[in-house]
């Protein structure tokens, strides 16, 4: 069922954490000292980590969430604290000894399926924990994790505690919709208005505000946040990477990360070398076009803070796009409700309000889940879209609650989160989406789907312990329904009017899809070049030696002055040298969504081949498996390649 948080303090939160650390460290206790069996050693090992997993759920999430700042202050010491004894585990010595005394059992000899995975994955990490190593280098490498846990809860509460604002007059506020003023906030002086580091005050003044100035000082704040501070935490943390990579005996951190993943450095060397040159060859055809279009503006040179600009004039000069006129028939509740009507169609699900979602906001809004052939409930999720101080300030989906069987052999009903953070309906107007914002809230919907339709045995092989740069694949799959002419026209209406949104726009925003698309994708390549200057290198550079260095990939002059690591939290987040996987994994969502065209966009039978191979395995089997299973071959980029015009023959 789902967690009262309405009834969640600080207190609550130090005292279920506690209490969750006393009870994984009694079945960890038993599973050192007790049989040398699966049920003995594996099993609690593996309840240990989901007690864990539940706990995040019911307090330490609340760090990105919570509207109070103490409550957010001790969800971020517990998920500390979690995250520092989960990654102690494989380090100690005793679990060592307990996993290899029972690997060699007969009985261990014997185990397949998710089992015997559990016990080769217990087996993999205790290893990669450096248990090879003598007792000295050992006990460095694990103080050297717990570093970098600390150094991680550090960067992203910087980040998301960061405030900073410009305040400007009405006259500066040209290009922008009234909409868009109405919501900003008063500056300090009278008839000023402020414009803060929200997303959703930040882009869409960087896509339509006309005054070239305040663009340029607005993207050199963004890309200044925290900039002092995250950028020591990020230099340390590469610094920790290396020295932890070179004590397993790896040349990089990116060998020793990459291990656990499906690519190695060099098959996302070579990935990328495909990409590249021909994306660099029409990227300068895409910036001459944008150039001319500034020009007649007096713009000598395309800058970072322009592209964006005139690639919107560019749209509604080539396509008639305005960004504003297609927001209006895109107002959230409408993109919700063909989020949850195309999703039922093809996946086979009924979605239920919750009346009472006893949630951490107001705002928050939740979901029961229900499978429609047999009425079983298969989960809940939460959808928390507004920004507000505090919260995180990005769009990602978090799991609360982890699937599988308990140990009575029931299974659990897993729990996700949503958070985004889309502008604020008010009593004038609804919360109205940019088409992007609308494709962000399919992608991260990708993932509460995947994490709760997953149906492993075990909880560790849920959607979220899938390869990392395959994780991303079942969201990037999401995104292509919004861009399909049949599906828009289902659920995106008028927000006055009502009035479905004309098929010429629609038409229009399709072929506009492509529309500088090798700017975009070599900017995807830049950010996870910079992830590899870092993290692939023996003597990793200075995290804004990287920037520099890398940023020439995205063939626009370097903003002198900047600090954009500091602000990059995927470094810190999880992606070290994984940021790859999204381009990585968009070349798998593409390839399985060709399903999909071959055989029908909306068709329920490929929908249900899908959940069956790609969704409710989890984890439980190695990603290429999900990807042969569902496509009836080894996966081919030709799909994706095509898509943005490169010639695959």
């Amino acid at each position: 069922m789902l967690h009262d948080y309405t009834a969640i303090d600080a207190g609550t939160i130090r005292r279920a954490t506690d209490e969750t650390l006393t009870a994984a460290n009694e079945l960890i206790d038993a599973a050192t000292s007790g049989p040398a069996t699966y049920d003995g050693v594996i099993a609690r090992l593996d309840r240990a980590m989901e007690l864990l997993a539940e706990a995040y759920g019911s307090g330490p999430f609340l760090a990105r969430a919570h509207p109070d700042a103490d409550v957010r202050d001790m969800a971020s010491a517990c998920e500390e604290e979690l995250d520092k004894w989960s990654s102690s585990v494989v380090f100690r010595r005793d679990v060592y000894d307990a996993v290899e005394a029972f690997a060699a059992t007969p009985e261990a000899e014997a185990l397949g399926g998710e089992r015997g995975r559990s016990l080769a994955m217990w087996r993999r990490d205790l290893r990669r924990a450096g248990h090879h190593l003598d007792e000295d280098r050992r006990r460095e490498l694990e103080g050297l994790q717990q570093r970098l846990i600390e150094l991680q809860v550090a960067f992203g509460r910087n980040l998301a505690e960061w405030e900073d604002h410009i305040d400007v007059p009405a006259e500066r506020l040209a290009g922008m919709s009234d909409d868009y003023i109405e919501r900003l906030e008063p500056g300090t002086e009278p008839g000023t208005y402020r414009i803060t580091m929200a997303y959703p005050d930040y882009l869409p003044y960087m896509d339509e505000g006309a005054d070239r100035e305040l663009r340029r000082q607005l993207q050199h704040r963004f890309w200044n946040r925290a900039a002092d501070e995250n950028t020591a935490l990020l230099a340390e943390a590469v610094e920790i990477r290396a020295s932890m990579a070179a004590l397993l005996g790896k040349r990089t951190w990116a060998e020793h990360a990459m291990e656990v993943k499906m690519a190695d450095p060099e098959a996302v060397g070579a990935f990328y070398g495909r990409l590249t040159d021909p994306l660099t060859r029409r990227g300068r055809e895409e910036l001459h076009e944008l150039a001319a279009l500034a020009a007649a503006d007096g713009v000598d040179e395309v800058r970072s803070w322009d592209w964006a600009y005139y690639d919107t004039l560019q749209r509604k000069r080539d396509y008639g796009i305005d960004p504003t006129e297609v927001a209006a028939y895109f107002p959230l509740d409408r993109v919700m409700e063909g989020i949850l009507s195309i999703t039922s169609d093809v996946f086979g699900l009924e979605y239920r309000t919750v009346d009472e979602p006893r949630a951490w906001h107001p705002d928050v809004t939740a979901y029961e889940v229900v499978d429609a052939a047999g009425g079983e409930t298969i989960g809940w999720f939460y959808a928390d879209l507004f920004p507000r101080e505090g919260k995180f300030g990005h769009a990602a989906c978090f799991p609360l609650a982890p699937g599988g069987l308990d140990p009575d052999g029931h299974r659990r009903r897993p729990v996700a989160a949503v958070l985004a953070n889309f502008t604020k309906p008010t009593d004038e107007a609804p919360s109205l989406l940019k088409h992007d914002e609308a494709v962000t809230l399919f992608h991260e919907f990708g993932h509460v789907l995947h994490h709760l339709l997953a149906r492993p045995e075990l909880a560790r092989f849920g959607a979220f312990g899938a390869e990392w740069d395959f994780v991303e694949a079942p969201s990037q799959i999401m995104e292509n329904w919004m861009w399909e002419p049949g599906v828009l026209r289902r659920f995106a209406a008028h927000h006055e009017t009502g009035a479905p949104i004309p098929p010429d726009l629609v038409e229009r925003l399709v072929a506009a899809r492509d529309q500088n698309v090798a700017l975009k994708t070599l900017r995807q390549i830049f950010l996870g070049e910079l992830d590899l200057a870092l993290h692939a290198s023996e003597r990793p550079p200075n995290p804004n030696d990287a920037y520099r260095s890398t940023w020439d990939r995205t063939l626009l002059p370097f903003h002198e002055g900047t600090h954009f690591p500091a602000g990059f939290g995927h470094l810190m987040g999880g992606y070290d040298a994984g940021y790859y996987g999204y381009l990585w994994a968009k070349v798998f969502g593409d390839d399985m969504f060709s399903m999909f065209t071959a055989e029908g966009i909306l068709d329920p039978r490929v929908g249900g081949r899908y959940r069956r191979e790609i969704l409710e395995p989890g984890s439980s089997r190695d990603a290429i498996d999900h990807l042969r299973a569902f496509l009836g071959r080894d996966p081919d980029p030709g799909f994706f390649l095509r898509r943005i015009g490169i010639d695959v023959t």
